[in-house]
């Protein structure tokens, strides 16, 4: 008897009372994998919508993939209204969350250990940018909305168009001017339906790929890269306003990119 049977024959009655138990690790483990953190994160998203907002008033597109320039970019969430069009950007995070809407990165700090990620309001800003120049209409009928799921508290002040869950639905019904009339809704819905890429696996995975390649470029980008498009910032001079004479870095994306940093 070789010792792999030796091992077989003690460790069977063990695998036969508890085999559950091991399943249920399994499936814990993944849960807690990056993958299903999203697909939970965003299932919250779709179920407060469901609940809180009038189908009739509110249109709720999910996992909305747009082909771009250079490749993908997946929205989470789209909800067009009367009210205007909301892009929902989700995270599902734990720990303490420090950022600002100016800083590059964000952190998420569990006890002693911290963790970076992009700003989610950056990621959100080229979302808006796609879905604007796809259904061609104006900025100011787009609100860009970044909602954190999950265990986590912000440790720094954020805008107020960033929220935790129970936030998000408050923030959409907090506007009440109309600014699309019934013709302009159906029309954007039309162009993002028409527009969107099949919701699917190969999809997701062409995407998340894309996903790779940017993060890959940005790592390689030099420090004076704009925070919101990584197009190199330019070195300029106010020649209008109160700072005039004065310098300050500028997109070398303008006018399309208006971001500035100060020298």
């Amino acid at each position: 008897m070789d010792i792999n049977q030796i091992l077989l024959q003690a460790f069977a009655p063990v695998i036969a009372s508890y085999w559950w138990l091991f399943v249920l690790l399994i499936v814990i483990g993944f849960l807690k994998t990056p993958f299903m953190k999203g697909v939970i994160g965003e299932a919250l998203v779709n179920l407060a919508a469901a609940l809180f907002l009038d189908k009739n008033i509110y249109r709720l597109f999910k996992n909305v993939t747009l082909p771009t320039e250079d490749g993908t970019t997946q929205v989470d969430h789209v909800i067009v209204s009367p009210y205007g069009i909301f892009v929902i950007e989700t995270k599902n995070l734990k720990g303490w969350i420090f950022g600002s809407a100016q800083q590059k990165m964000w952190t998420q700090q569990i006890y002693k250990h911290k963790n970076q990620f992009q700003n989610p309001l950056h990621q959100n800003y080229k979302h808006t940018q796609t879905l604007q120049s796809a259904l061609e209409i104006e900025p100011s009928k787009l609100f860009s909305l970044v909602v954190f799921v999950g265990d986590s508290e912000f440790k720094t002040p954020m805008p107020e168009n960033v929220v935790f869950a129970g936030g998000y639905i408050r923030f959409i019904k907090s506007k009440q001017q109309r600014l699309l009339t019934e013709s302009e809704i159906a029309d954007a819905c039309r162009k993002i339906q028409a527009g969107r890429l099949k919701p699917s696996i190969k999809t997701h995975a062409e995407h998340v790929r894309h996903v790779k390649r940017i993060v890959e470029q940005k790592q390689q980008q030099p420090e004076n890269a704009c925070p919101k498009c990584g197009k190199p910032m330019i070195l300029r001079t106010a020649k209008t306003g109160d700072n005039q004479g004065n310098q300050f870095w500028g997109c070398s994306a303008y006018p399309r990119c208006r971001t500035v940093k100060a020298v």
